[in-house]
């Protein structure tokens, strides 16, 4: 693997002007491509295989010309104080407001709260509600605008409105600013670690360039596939991440192996041959990790698993050619300044070969137990609140309440009680029923008579009468545990019913449809873990030839990821410290929450232990011992590994002052993943526990070793065929070398 890597790298530095117009032109050609290439095709959030799905589907088979996910408007009315809606001049500008509102051009229908009794008991609150023939994202400005100057002409009026549903919502934006103070905050980490314009901005180029080709690649297979807008977020995350850590990794060694006075082509081939090797098998890593979200069973999820994984091969693809050659266009700009002047006080300085890193090495093997049972225990500690994770789907009542969603979601709340804003569709299959409406009947007052129902709203049938509708409001919030548990009763009395009523029946709506989804995610949390944990464990095996580092690697994983599962629970659902993150409510973790932690804090987490690791290992084979190759490896990887962590730790938290919840949440999990995996597993419990190990870390059984094939990731034999620099540094004045002769 060395050895090819290295000739590429070399190839790569020389053909500079071939490669980097080759990487011109593919961009050129799959732009091209995108600009062609027809939208994708909505298709809507699908879950196939649960109960609620299996409801949509029938309703949209048997109500023709409905659609399931078609956008609604559910307009508030609140009274001034003192007076009621249905006082003559609130009545009249809320009947005119729903009369204008029907006009709508993409309007199905509107119905008025004094038409469906929708009015609070008090007589305070009122709602109408306005549904659309197509999706949220379909609405046109000009059906937007209709409703919400109708509105405005109600308000007018002296009637406090705020508007629920999707019609008018406006959907958050999740990067932009935060992708940009990311980018920001990478380029100065990049400065500092390296102390030079140019090898910072070369990173920052590669991964731009690599997450340009694949963002460019998803949005012209879009339509084939079926790629939703939503599919490139992570593809676009992650290509970013991971394009800056493998370029930084990539001429952090070159600039290494200049410092050891190779001329400017052979060291860009060992940079590739060496670090190019411990990218190839982290991106790898990564590359398992996305695409094994298959086995959740959620198609959005698997296409933005595999368009991720996409980014992140183009991210290698990008690292092993396009950065050698840019570093052919300029092999002195990316060195630091000391080693471009070849000055006596470099060659000194480099003679002290402790660094930060080094030192924090020797202080960890000097005392490992200490530091391991901390680290371990002060994980476990904050992993903790995991044992009462609640899963969900954040919805209305999760939004801050500058927002007129929010505000609704209140008052109906306030005025019909909490269950109202998650009532449960009853979607009943009358087929072959003799008596259809009296089946109806039956199934809804077994229902009206659970525990935990307040009401149930009179059944809608179909055209052909085989098929009816009809919701049942809780008296508990989406939210309340006690919500799941009605949904439960329901369905495990079912039999029962179905069979006193003669017809079958199922349980959707939003709440049970959320209650299904954390269902599934939950029950399909163990064998994702087992499939990515256990192919990557194999993985490592082959590079570091080891039985107990890929164990100790999957370990230190595990406990980084449920530490910050443990964080998010404590502040997102518990409250703890929730104020300071702005979140104005707190509840049900995110359905997707674990499975995005697992995915990408594992690709994340393998990129660094791959990093670091590999010099540690390096350092064996070439003779150290076992602690001293743990210092070796600190004193060559830390710096950069702190600076990818750093980045990526940016990047998330950018996030975190987003308005909505969700986006809050999924940034702060992956920063502070990052943050638990990198300084206090990667650098504390890894040294700490191959200190221990001592050279049994790196024992592999005789039998095994040759079955194996030996893919020499550090570089053995590329270090004994190529050889040592004529002169180094320390030498002496070395004559200048130019790019054109290399």
């Amino acid at each position: 693997m060395a050895t090819v890597l290295y000739h590429l790298g070399r190839v790569a530095f020389r053909w500079r002007w071939f490669v980097a117009l080759l990487w011109v032109a593919v961009l050129g050609v799959v732009g091209f491509a995108a600009s062609k290439a027809p939208a994708a095709a909505d298709e809507g959030f699908t879950m196939p295989g649960i109960e609620s799905q299996k409801a949509f589907d029938l309703m949209e088979k048997r109500f023709p010309g409905t659609t399931a996910d078609a956008a609604t408007a559910r307009i508030v009315f609140i009274a001034p104080s003192g007076e009621k809606v249905t006082a003559a001049g609130n009545r009249a500008a809320i009947e005119k407001l729903v009369d204008e509102a029907a006009d709508g051009s993409q309007v199905s229908g509107a119905v008025g709260p004094f038409q469906a009794k929708a009015v609070s008991k008090d007589g305070t609150t009122a709602y109408a509600t306005v549904s659309f023939k197509a999706k949220a994202d379909d609405l046109t400005d000009t059906s937007k605008k209709h409703l919400e100057r109708a509105i405005d002409q109600a308000r007018d009026a002296g009637l406090t409105i705020e508007v629920g549903g999707d019609a008018l919502a406006k959907q958050p934006a999740a990067g932009g600013p935060a992708e940009v103070v990311g980018i920001a905050v990478a380029a100065l980490v990049l400065l500092i670690t390296f102390g030079s314009l140019a090898a910072a901005g070369l990173p920052l180029l590669a991964a731009i360039t690599g997450v340009a080709v694949s963002m460019t690649g998803i949005m012209a297979l879009a339509h084939t596939f079926g790629l939703s807008d939503s599919t490139g977020t992570l593809a676009s995350m992650l290509g970013l991440a991971c394009g800056i850590d493998y370029a930084l990794f990539v001429v952090s060694r070159y600039r290494e192996e200049r410092a050891k006075g190779h001329a400017p082509r052979e060291a860009a081939g060992l940079a590739v041959g060496t670090a190019g090797s411990a990218v190839v098998f982290a991106g790898l890593t990564v590359i398992i990790a996305l695409a094994g979200l298959w086995v959740v069973g959620i198609p959005m999820l698997t296409k933005m698993g595999l368009a991720a994984a996409g980014a992140v091969l183009v991210a290698v693809l990008v690292c092993l050619t396009l950065v050698p050659a840019i570093l052919g266009f300029w092999p002195n700009a990316v060195l630091s300044r000391g080693t471009r002047r070849n000055s006596e006080r470099h060659r000194r300085k480099r003679l002290r070969t402790d660094n930060g890193g080094s030192r924090w090495a020797k202080a960890v093997v000097r005392h490992p137990l200490p530091v391991l049972l901390l680290g371990v225990v002060g994980l476990g500690a904050v992993a903790t609140p995991v044992t009462h994770l609640e899963l969900g789907m954040p919805g209305d009542e999760s939004k801050p309440t500058s927002t007129t969603e929010r505000r609704a979601y209140d008052a109906l709340a306030e005025g019909f009680g909490p269950g109202f804003n998650g009532p449960l569709s009853i979607v009943v299959d009358a087929t072959g029923s003799a008596d259809p409406k009296a089946a109806v009947t039956t199934i809804s007052k077994h229902i009206a008579a659970a525990k935990g129902v307040v009401s149930v709203s009179p059944a809608r049938f179909n055209q052909a009468g085989d098929t009816a509708v009809f919701s049942a409001t809780p008296s508990t919030s989406p939210t309340d545990e006690k919500t799941k548990d009605l949904v439960k009763t329901i369905r495990a009395d079912r039999p029962g019913i179905e069979k006193d009523a003669g017809v079958s029946f199922e349980v959707t709506g939003k709440t049970a449809l959320d209650i299904d989804v954390a269902d599934k995610v939950q029950a399909s949390l163990v064998p994702y873990l087992a499939v990515v944990v256990g192919l990557a464990i194999v993985l490592l095996l082959l590079v570091f030839r080891s039985l107990l580092v890929p164990l100790k690697a999957a370990f230190g994983f595990l406990l980084s990821v449920l530490a910050a599962l443990g964080a998010v629970v404590a502040v997102f659902q518990q409250g703890h410290g929730a104020q300071l993150l702005g979140v104005q409510s707190t509840g049900p973790i995110m359905s997707m929450m674990p499975i995005f932690l697992v995915g990408i804090v594992f690709g994340l987490a393998m990129d660094y232990e791959v990093f670091l690791v590999s010099r540690m290992r390096e350092a064996y084979v070439h003779g150290d011992a076992p602690k001293e190759a743990i210092v070796s490896g600190f004193r060559h990887s830390a710096r950069v590994v702190v600076a990818a962590a750093l980045i990526m730790t940016a990047v998330f938290s950018g996030f975190v002052g987003a308005d909505e919840s969700m986006i809050k949440m999924i940034g702060f999990g992956l920063a502070i993943a990052v943050v638990f995996d990198a300084f206090v597993v990667r650098m504390a419990i890894v040294p700490a526990l191959l200190s221990l190990l001592g050279n049994k870390a790196w024992y592999l059984p005789k039998w095994l070793a040759r079955l194996l094939p030996d893919i020499d990731v550090e570089g053995e034999k590329l270090s004994r065929k190529v050889p040592a620099p004529a002169a180094s540094v320390d030498d002496g004045p070395q004559p200048a070398e130019s790019a054109l002769t290399h």
